[in-house]
Parts: C-alpha cells; sequence; structure tokens
C-alpha cells in the first residue's frame, strides 16, 4: 500500500484499491471463494451488511441450514439413550458426528476423547470443576484469557492450589516467554499442574507459541489450550500440539449450530480429571440404597443428560462445508485482509499528524490472526467513546464489537492499568458494572477502558474492510463534540457491493 492508497477512502476509489490489494495479495482467492460468497451468503449483500464480528460469531451458509432441514424432514429422531429404531438412528448420527470432529482436527480416537458440550465456556468448565487441584499444585495462566478460563481459578483456590498469571507485555500483548518459562519451571512436578492459553487470544488477535504445550509437558504440567477463536481461520491438529484438553465453540467455525462445542481430553490424561458430581448418562450405574455411582470412562461420562443430539449432526455438515473451501484459503484470506487492515488503519492520521486510530496489539501479520481492537482519538487527541462509533456504525448497516470482549486482562495491560488501579473495585458490599469502571477510570485517567473489535472470517472480502474504512475516514478532522451529532452520519460508506 502507497501512500497515495492511504488518501482518501470513499467509494470511487473501491476499485483501484481493489485491484492494489490483489497485486499485493495475489494469494487472495477472487474466484471460487467470490462465487461461494454469492451462493452461501448472499444475503450479506442483499441486505447491504458488513459483518466484521467473526470472532463474536461465525455466518452459516445456506447449504448448511439445507442440509440439516432436508436431514429432519427425512428421518424419525429421538433420544439416543435407548435401544429403540428412532435411538439407534440418532446414536448413529451423533456418533458419526464425533468421529467427524476428531478427524477434523487431528485427534486420533485412540488419543483423545471428543466430549460434546453447550460451547466451549462449557469445556472450560468441565476441565475447572473436575481438575486434580491441590495443595502444591499450580494453576498458571496467560493474563489474557478470556473469563471462561479465567473461572477456573476459582476451582484451584478452593482446591488449595496456587494460581499464577503470566503476563503479557505492550504494547504487542505478546507473551513475557521468559516470565512463563519461570513459572513452569518453578512447579513441582509430582503435583497437578495445569496451564491455561490461548491459542489466539479473542482481544488482540495475538497467536500464542504452541511449542509451550511441549515446554510445559517437560516440566510435569498438564495443559489446557482454548482454541475458541484460533479454530475458525486456523488449522488446528491435536496431533501435532499434543494438548492434554483443548475448547471449541462451533458456532464460531461456521455459524450453525450456536448451542454445541467440544472438549478435547488426551485419555492418558483422562485420569487428571475427576468429576464432582454425576448426572443422567454419565454413568453405568447408580443406586439409591446402594449409595454408588460408577462414571463411564469414556465421552459419555462428561455429558451431563441428554446431548444437544438433533442439533449434533449439523456440526459435522458444517465441517463438511469448512472442508470444502478449505481452512488453509480461509487462513490466507483472513491474513491478507488482516495485512491491508491493519495497515490502512495505522495510517489513518488527523491533519495535525495525530493517529485516529491505535491498535492495541501487533500492527503486522506475525503470529496474529484475524481479530483487531483499536481505540480512536479525535482531532484533539481525546478518547471516542466506543460505544458512539458502535452506535454510528449500526446505521450504515456495518456489526463491530465494543466493550471489553471478557478478557479483561488484556484490556489492563493495553490500557496501561495496574493492580493498584484495580484493586479498589473490588471487596465491596455491592457489585461494580462495567459501565461504572469505565466512567471512573474516564474521570481519573481520561482512559476508556473499552476498545472497538473488528474480526474478519471465512465470507469476509475487501469490500467490506474498505467500507469500514470509508466510515472510519468520517472520523478525522472531527472532535468529540462534532461525533456527538446526528447529522454526523453520512452516506459514504454506502457503496456498491461486490462479490470478491
Amino acid at each position: 500500500m502507497t501512500m497515495d492508497d492511504t488518501l482518501g477512502y470513499e467509494p470511487g476509489r473501491l476499485p483501484v484499491a481493489r485491484q492494489a490489494f490483489e497485486r499485493r495479495h495475489p494469494e487472495f482467492d477472487t474466484g471460487a471463494v467470490a462465487a461461494l460468497r454469492a451462493a452461501e451468503y448472499g444475503r450479506l449483500d442483499a441486505l447491504d451488511q458488513v459483518y466484521l464480528d467473526y470472532t463474536g460469531g461465525g455466518l452459516h451458509a445456506e447449504s448448511q441450514i439445507e442440509a440439516h432441514a432436508a436431514l429432519l424432514r427425512s428421518q424419525v429422531l429421538g433420544n439416543p439413550h435407548s435401544n429403540n429404531p428412532t435411538s439407534l438412528a440418532m446414536t448413529e448420527l451423533v456418533e458419526g458426528a464425533r468421529r467427524r470432529v476428531g478427524e477434523f482436527l487431528g485427534a486420533d480416537p485412540d488419543e483423545y476423547l471428543v466430549v460434546f458440550t453447550p460451547n466451549a465456556s462449557g469445556a472450560l468448565r468441565l476441565v475447572g470443576e473436575s481438575y486434580r487441584f491441590a495443595p502444591g499444585g499450580r494453576f498458571a495462566l496467560t493474563f489474557d484469557n478470556h473469563n471462561s478460563v479465567n473461572g477456573i481459578r476459582e476451582f484451584a483456590r478452593r482446591k488449595g492450589a496456587s494460581v499464577t498469571y503470566v503476563p503479557v507485555v505492550a504494547p504487542e500483548l505478546r507473551l513475557d516467554r521468559a516470565a512463563m518459562t519461570a513459572e513452569l519451571g518453578a512447579a513441582d512436578p509430582s503435583a497437578y499442574n495445569l496451564l491455561a492459553f490461548p491459542a489466539q487470544s479473542n482481544y488482540s488477535g495475538v497467536q500464542h507459541p504452541l511449542d509451550l504445550v511441549d515446554e510445559a509437558h517437560d516440566h510435569g504440567w498438564d495443559v489446557l489450550v482454548d482454541a475458541a477463536a484460533f479454530a475458525p481461520t486456523n488449522r488446528f491438529d491435536a496431533s501435532v500440539i499434543n494438548p492434554d484438553f483443548a475448547s471449541f465453540s462451533f458456532y464460531k467455525m461456521f455459524g450453525f449450530p450456536t448451542g454445541i462445542g467440544c472438549l478435547l481430553i488426551r485419555r492418558a490424561r483422562r485420569s487428571a480429571l475427576e468429576r464432582p458430581w454425576f448426572a443422567g448418562g454419565t454413568i453405568t450405574i447408580a443406586s439409591v440404597q446402594g449409595d454408588g455411582h460408577y462414571l463411564h470412562d469414556d465421552e459419555a461420562g462428561f455429558e451431563d443428560g441428554t446431548v444437544d443430539y438433533l442439533n449434533i449432526p449439523a456440526v459435522a455438515t458444517g465441517i463438511d462445508h469448512i472442508e470444502r473451501v478449505g481452512i488453509d484459503t480461509i487462513h490466507d484470506r483472513v491474513l491478507a485482509l488482516t495485512d491491508w487492515l491493519l495497515e490502512a488503519l495505522v495510517g489513518l492520521r488527523h491533519s495535525t499528524g495525530r493517529p485516529v486510530v491505535t491498535v492495541l496489539g501487533p500492527t503486522d501479520v506475525a503470529d496474529r490472526g484475524g481479530t483487531i481492537t483499536f481505540v480512536m482519538h479525535d482531532a484533539d487527541g481525546r478518547p471516542i467513546d466506543d460505544r458512539r462509533v458502535e452506535e454510528l456504525a449500526n446505521r450504515v448497516n456495518i456489526s463491530l464489537r465494543t466493550g471489553c470482549f471478557c478478557n479483561p486482562g488484556a484490556g489492563e495491560v493495553a490500557h496501561g492499568l495496574h493492580a493498584d488501579d484495580m484493586r479498589p473495585f473490588f471487596g465491596r458490599s455491592t457489585p461494580v458494572s462495567f459501565l461504572d469502571l469505565r466512567e471512573r477510570m474516564l474521570a481519573d485517567h481520561d482512559t476508556l477502558v473499552a476498545g472497538i473489535r473488528i474480526s474478519v472470517g471465512v465470507a469476509s472480502n475487501f469490500t467490506d474492510v474498505f467500507r469500514l474504512l470509508c466510515f472510519l475516514q468520517g472520523f478525522v478532522d472531527r472532535t468529540v463534540d462534532d461525533i456527538g451529532r446526528v447529522e454526523f452520519v453520512s452516506d459514504n460508506c454506502r457503496i456498491v457491493r461486490d462479490s470478491a
């Protein structure tokens, strides 16, 4: 991208900008995948929508819904916990989907259990409540974990294990590897020690080095990899990564179904998990008068009650769709769009030279994914309220996300906050809301402790990201007072859509 290319994000420049982008990124497939967008995601263009929230949730393809509806129309399917014809038919579909998931994730059935859960958070809770934390053991996790991983610390503390957060370092929010190595080396290898980290941060897009798994194993740790933000646009191969546990949400990968995730459990470390209760479907037998129970030693021992059996076959359909597109093709397209976005965002300036956008995380595509979080400042250097940005984006059909993204640690580091800044908000008799927190931080530090997050995915094209820049250019040389006026919204980013 030349300096001239960064000037004037307006509708008339789209063809020239797209040509320059395609010259720079010849790997960006504008043929087959463009046709896929028209055929499978045509509602985006028909409804004039720019969808930039793939880290929040993926989009389903039309063929996924058609295939699943055809399955439900053509078969009689019952609760799988029986041996009648409808139950047996359903069991076959559920177990077929389980095998399909294992194949897609490189999880050999001889090595891994594939446990269906409500989502990645449900998978993480299973590990947290069942892991054999004890005094002398440790729970280590990176600062930039999602709250569903952060919550595991409560299980660890109640069982007497120590809890350590390993920092990420501003401005790129990458892992402090030396601190991680020191923490791993400090553990008693004879105790139960668990390390948890995201393969990709849902805040910064940073992809942490997956060789952490082997390093941790060498020091006697079990490893939980949260792959929820990573798997939608990157190949996850359990046979290479070798995690003890890994969590996924399928709606983030292919949009539908929305109520199913999975937990991979390495069979060799199944004994590190001890379930605190049992439920229907999880036991071989239980007795009221005999006062005992036996848990299944396979996936059933972790799948409480009846699984979402009518939707589970849609997981296999979604995987089929992703494989037809190609996960490597998706990865390459996402990386190309992210590269263009980062350079465009960093280059957006007020006439004074002040940046309009500050990216919270890496500003290049080395070891990062297609998630970008940023903050904005007006021509006077004052922070622009992320909620106002979202409100204005809504009016021109751009879906982005604002707030803290359930990732307080990454946000605290990104905004330069420390323990002394945060501790006063806790231990109170009444809970503090995020709104209370952001107002206090703005008053005390002139800092908005929130961000604006955009993310690209399987159906994203160049017009989507160019249209975002058309919208953001409208903030150039404006003040907070200007931006607050209703007439600030213009039609600048309503441009003719294409299928590239």
